[in-house]
């Protein structure tokens, strides 16, 4: 019994060999791997810009986009809304970096 376990690892007709283990690629894997992929590098630059566009202790660069005009239509209103839409933008990331990490293991 050993002895044929052992020839089938040395001819190569074992599930690590050729590559089509459990884990194997297919077209339809490889579809949602660059779909996430895209999906996960948007919503990175998203978050980056929204970090940036809040208003800090400096102005932030959202003082660049007409700060004077934002105290007239309820600057409180428009900076909940950029946290909510960076919140947002922060879980689409984790959520698709932990599928990433998921459809990348081999």
């Amino acid at each position: 019994m050993w002895s044929v376990r052992r020839s089938e690892r040395s001819n190569g007709a074992g599930p690590s060999a050729g590559g089509r283990g459990p884990v194997a690629s297919s077209p339809v894997r490889d579809l949602i791997l660059y779909i996430v992929l895209v999906i996960n590098v948007l919503s990175m630059f998203a978050l980056i810009a929204g970090v940036l566009l809040h208003s800090g202790k400096g102005g932030g660069l959202s003082d660049m986009f007409g700060g004077g005009g934002g105290a007239a239509l309820g600057s409180s209103a428009a900076e909940r809304n950029l946290n909510r839409i960076t919140f947002v933008f922060a879980l689409v990331w984790i959520v698709t970096l932990l599928a990433l990490s998921f459809l990348l293991v081999r």
